[in-house]
């Protein structure tokens, strides 16, 4: 499944540098509407994160009241992770979230900040909308926080678009439309001459195709909007947040 090259792109060094306390993904005013709108989703039940990484979300959400179960491929993430909580705060199976099973009884099964876009094949896609369903009692959730593929911004015979420029800091997107392919690429650099470069794959989905992918596993699209504040989600929207509900039985 994801144990692609992207697998590589998260290691020990890429692990050690991701958390940013208080700044960027981190900042109070990104967080905290994301562990707000998950608690009251998952409606006093158990949550399971896909790819829950160092636990950007998942900490917070635990200290929140919510019982957080993640499922993580990368072990330096996962190592990250557990410099802040132990397995008795929050246990973690290593495993891809396409595939990989954990025991208990979820409401609430989420992926956050594009983590979808890491299985490189619409199968795998499909999946990780079956994976999810498994996991939920009949009328549980499945949240994805997922970017617009901004294509838009490209003009005929242009393969990439830059999406950020500030000190320090290029950031480029190259796109292979034909498989619906991108790869970020991230430049940091200094006063010097040297510079490094992150680089991750990831195929993009757009809105309809992931209310298709919903639909196969069983479930109806709840709502949708442009952020975790529940703004309402345009055409000139840049990401959205959707919530997916199995039916209930009966």
């Amino acid at each position: 499944m994801e144990q692609s090259e992207n697998a590589l792109t998260w290691d020990a060094e890429t692990a050690a540098e991701y958390d940013t306390p208080g700044e960027g993904m981190f900042a109070p005013e990104r967080l905290g509407p994301t562990v707000e709108r998950l608690a009251a989703l998952a409606g006093g039940g158990a949550a399971l994160e896909f790819a829950v990484g160092t636990g950007r979300v998942a900490i917070p959400l635990a200290e929140r009241g919510v019982p957080v179960t993640g499922i993580e491929l990368s072990e330096a993430m996962l190592a990250r992770l557990r410099e802040k909580a132990d397995e008795t705060a929050l246990p973690v199976t290593v495993g891809d979230m396409a595939t990989t099973r954990v025991p208990g009884d979820f409401t609430l099964v989420y992926l956050v900040y594009n983590t979808i876009g890491n299985l490189l094949e619409q199968d795998e896609q499909v999946e990780c909308f079956r994976n999810a369903a498994r996991h939920l009692r009949p009328g549980g959730r499945f949240v994805v926080e997922l970017g617009v593929p901004d294509l838009r911004r490209l003009s005929p015979g242009q393969e990439g678009a830059l999406f950020a420029a500030e000190d320090g800091y290029i950031g480029l997107d190259t796109y292979d439309v034909a498989r619906q392919h991108l790869v970020s690429h991230h430049f940091r650099f200094g006063e010097g001459r040297e510079a490094r470069l992150l680089r991750s794959r990831h195929r993009y989905v757009w809105p309809a195709e992931l209310d298709l992918m919903a639909r196969l596993a069983g479930f109806v699209l709840e709502s949708r909007h442009a952020d975790w504040d529940g703004a309402a989600f345009t055409s000139e929207s840049r990401s959205h947040v959707s919530v997916y509900r199995l039916p209930e039985t009966g």
